[in-house]
């Protein structure tokens, strides 16, 4: 299960990247809003669908087989609902830049990635 403070560790880390990415916006274009934006407004949902998620197996796993697997289900088409509005209300909004929102929904997946490398790297360079 997910605890606690690796949560707040993943979070912490998507401040960074919202920073290196808010850096790049401001660097690279002419109109940044839109992009910043749609970046927060993904790195946002992306995040409490992260925790929806940490939530959800939580609480499945206290219960039965059958109810879990209907309980997880559920919460799954509710996270894709999610990101379907989302994804929406991007396409739909002149304020916020749809590629902006979707690269934002990959936050929590480049943090976990690069994680994992890190660890790897870590672990053939104490060899």
């Amino acid at each position: 299960m997910l605890g606690e403070n690796i949560f707040i560790s993943i979070v912490k880390r998507a401040l960074v990247l919202f920073a290196i990415g808010v850096g790049a916006i401001l660097l690279l274009a002419n109109e940044p809003k839109p992009y910043i934006y749609g970046l927060l407004f993904g790195m946002v949902i992306n995040i409490l669908n992260f925790r929806l998620m940490s939530l959800s197996i939580k609480k499945s796993v206290k219960l039965g087989m059958a109810t879990a697997q209907k309980y997880t289900m559920g919460n799954y088409l509710v996270r894709y609902l999610i990101y379907g509005i989302v994804l929406y209300i991007a396409a739909v909004a002149d304020y916020i830049d749809l590629l902006a929102v979707v690269v934002g929904f990959f936050t929590v997946k480049v943090i976990i990635v690069s994680d994992a490398f890190y660890d790897q790297f870590k672990r053939r360079r104490n060899q």
